[in-house]
């Protein structure tokens, strides 16, 4: 991403059309996930855990794409962080935002000297055609899976993927 200083808050990154920004203000961050999880009942269905996700984000650095997509990063040490979460709206689905923000995410990560992203997702030994194409979209950008984890969540299997920065 040419021009793109990720490391301040405030900064815009153009993609073409698209304008990945980095949210500063914590409840930003919480109602525009909310919006964009209540868009998406087929992968945030569980009402628990879509509530958590609204809280948390509000401390973690989120980029954001107009009101469409949002995507939210925890880091854990110094070399590593997750996509803790990320939403598009259903009417904006396979039309870029999603690649936008990855690329984004993984700027900011790579000028922190993190080194290692993972994501969790649904294991493929559940047959969910939705979280097929989720798994698709993590492995043609360069995730590679670990492990797919059985009672990591109550009784879903997780499948855990990973990408060197």
């Amino acid at each position: 991403m040419t021009g793109e200083r990720a490391s301040q808050p405030s900064d815009t990154v153009s993609q073409g059309v698209m304008s990945v920004v980095l949210v500063e203000a914590a409840a930003e961050r919480s109602q525009l996930c909310e919006q964009i999880l209540r868009d998406l009942p087929e992968w945030f269905g569980i009402e628990e855990a879509t509530a958590a996700y609204i809280k948390d984000v509000a401390e973690l650095p989120t980029f954001r794409i107009g009101d469409d997509a949002f995507l939210s990063l925890k880091l854990h040490t110094p070399r590593a962080a997750e996509v803790y979460v990320m939403g598009v709206r259903r009417a904006q689905h396979a039309q870029g935002l999603g690649s936008t923000l990855l690329r984004a995410a993984e700027a900011y990560l790579r000028a922190r000297g993190v080194e290692y992203l993972q994501v969790k997702t649904l294991g493929s030994s559940d047959p969910d055609a939705g979280y097929a194409n989720t798994r698709s979209f993590y492995l043609a950008r360069g995730f590679v899976p670990l492990e797919e984890i059985h009672g990591f969540w109550e009784h879903n299997p997780c499948l855990l993927l990973v990408k060197r920065l």
